[in-house]
């Protein structure tokens, strides 16, 4: 395992040993009230437990969802190189413009259900180096990403839900999965966008190059991020660990997005206790990927689009979990007798 450098990521690490807990007095009281509300006890199943994980979050018996945004961030990859992708890199640019247009179909579900939208332009101009020929970061860029991405936290929002965009950003995603939760390049790439035989022949022979290139990476997860990863990615990671800090819970999106959070999980798995897993992407791997980590995604619905949708999507059933956990009316409200214990 590479030692540690001295330089940015040294200030991540340290921020990992002192993460906050959700607050287990709270959750308690919810757990309580879940028992007294007008419904069968488990009727409601698993928003009963989003429910709860909402409570010990926000420190609150009545969890409230007021302001959840969708951020989703844009990078470009010099893997794009390798022929790994049917669609040209401008596309990156001409999906952000529709974001910012109102065009795409993340818009509608933010517009349909009550979500705000943040789009995060990361340099599209200047991609991320080729990690099959060197590094894709360097060490301070990738630590300067990553603290740009905790900036989508500020604002008081109360549900983030983290999504991407970036042509060639699922090679990159494979290349991290290998080498976070180990594999092959056979084991992680998947069609993506929709690549042909051939291309997806040019993925798997960039991943395992690059796998092979990087072989000295093995072991440190920031490292492993900046030899592979997108920009996208790296904020992404910076997103996940600011909403901890400030204890704003998290859904994550599909494929892509969850290579960010493998990064994180590979560093200390409770550093993820603040977050959801927003849906079974139809990526393949992502799967793999969830059941390795041992995450168990809200959804499931055949999607692979990215974008931040499945992450949207499920950001409406945590809201339904709160407002019926906070809104019901309980056993004494209509004069039955209270539950007055968990156990």
């Amino acid at each position: 395992m590479p030692t540690a450098s001295g330089l940015p990521f040294d200030d991540i690490r340290d921020l990992l040993t002192t993460l906050p807990e959700p607050d287990a007095a709270a959750r308690e009281r919810a757990a309580l009230r879940n028992l007294n509300l007008l419904k069968p006890a488990g009727s409601l199943g698993r928003l009963e437990e989003i429910a709860l994980f909402l409570a010990g979050w926000q420190g609150t018996e009545k969890p409230a969802i007021n302001r959840p945004i969708v951020a989703l961030f844009a990078g470009n990859h010099g893997v794009h190189a390798q022929g790994v992708s049917k669609w040209p890199m401008q596309i990156t640019q001409t999906m952000v413009d529709t974001f910012t247009q109102g065009g795409a179909a993340i818009n509608q579900i933010c517009a349909a259900n009550g979500l705000g939208l943040k789009v995060f332009d990361l340099a599209l101009e200047h991609p991320v180096d080729d990690f099959t020929q060197g590094p894709a970061m360097d060490e301070r860029g990738c630590a300067a990403t990553i603290a740009f991405g905790m900036e989508a936290v500020a604002g008081g929002v109360d549900l983030i839900a983290i999504g991407e965009m970036g042509i060639a950003n699922t090679t990159a995603a494979s290349a991290l999965y290998a080498a976070l939760l180990g594999g092959t390049a056979e084991d992680w790439v998947g069609d993506g966008a929709g690549a042909d035989d051939a291309q997806l022949d040019r993925k798997r022979d960039a991943v395992q190059r690059g796998l092979d290139l990087h072989a000295d990476a093995e072991g440190d997860p920031l490292e492993i991020l900046r030899r592979f990863g997108g920009r996208e990615i790296a904020a992404m990671v910076g997103t996940l660990l600011a909403a901890r800090v400030q204890r704003v819970p998290v859904l994550v999106d599909g494929f892509v997005a969850t290579s960010a959070a493998a990064v994180l999980h590979a560093m200390a798995p409770e550093s993820l206790d603040h977050c959801l897993f927003a849906h079974r992407s139809d990526e393949a791997a992502h799967g793999r990927a969830l059941d390795l980590m041992g995450k168990a995604p809200l959804l499931d619905l055949g999607m692979r689009l990215g974008e931040g949708s499945g992450a949207a999507l499920a950001a409406v059933l945590v809201k339904t979990a709160a407002a019926t956990h906070s809104g019901m009316a309980t056993f004494a409200d209509i004069g039955l007798p209270e539950v007055t214990s968990v156990s």
